[in-house]
């Protein structure tokens, strides 16, 4: 068995992982064992955002738009100077 050591945690959090480790009757090592083996246990994703986006939504339908034709060729965004501080 590997030692973690984890710095720098907030108070509060500390604090609901005691409540939590009491409430479960586990020390605070072992409830953040449990949540570990719990959270890494998940199957990790296989698909990108907007594939799950798509799952999750596409019962309620889309909205069909038309294809426009393109009578000119794409060309680069001009940004100007707007908005550009002269101290840069």
């Amino acid at each position: 068995m590997s030692t973690l050591t984890i710095r720098n945690i907030e108070s509060e959090i500390k604090d609901k992982l005691r409540l939590a480790a009491a409430a479960h009757g586990r020390s605070m090592e072992e409830e953040v064992r449990c949540i570990l083996r719990s959270v890494l246990s998940q199957p990790v994703a296989a698909t990108g955002l907007g594939s799950r986006l798509n799952a999750r939504f596409a019962a309620i339908g889309g909205v069909n738009l038309p294809l426009l034709e393109r009578t000119e060729m794409a060309r680069a965004a001009d940004f100007g100077d707007a908005g550009v501080e002269a101290s840069l």
